[in-house]
């Protein structure tokens, strides 16, 4: 089980992009993945009619490190910590360290 998972609200916590906010749009490799609106560059990229793709410069989404980003916490809209834990049925959660609330999995 992941701490962070795809559809996850992040925050930024380190590198250029600091205390930018975005959504968790897919996981790149193990400890890379890419956010919404984060870690932008410029992309050259040639045209292609036969796909309908203009040329031109297009701002791309870059991976970003795992250990850059933390999840934010709804009630205190803060960046937060996550832990692991079981309930009484045997399931296992993630939680908000500073809380304790239970994380909603989607």
């Amino acid at each position: 089980m992941r701490r962070i998972k795809t559809g996850d609200d992040v925050v930024v916590i380190a590198g250029k992009d600091k205390d930018k906010r975005g959504r968790v749009v897919r996981y790149r490799s193990p400890t890379r993945l890419v956010v919404e609106n984060v870690n932008l560059v410029k992309r050259h990229t040639k045209g292609n009619p036969m796909q309908n793709t203009p040329g031109g410069i297009v701002d791309k989404e870059m991976p970003i490190h795992i250990s850059n980003i933390a999840l934010i916490n709804p009630s205190t809209e803060k960046a937060d910590r996550v832990g692991f834990k079981y309930l009484e049925d045997g399931t296992k959660v993630r939680y908000f360290k500073s809380n304790g609330e239970v994380i909603a999995d989607y």
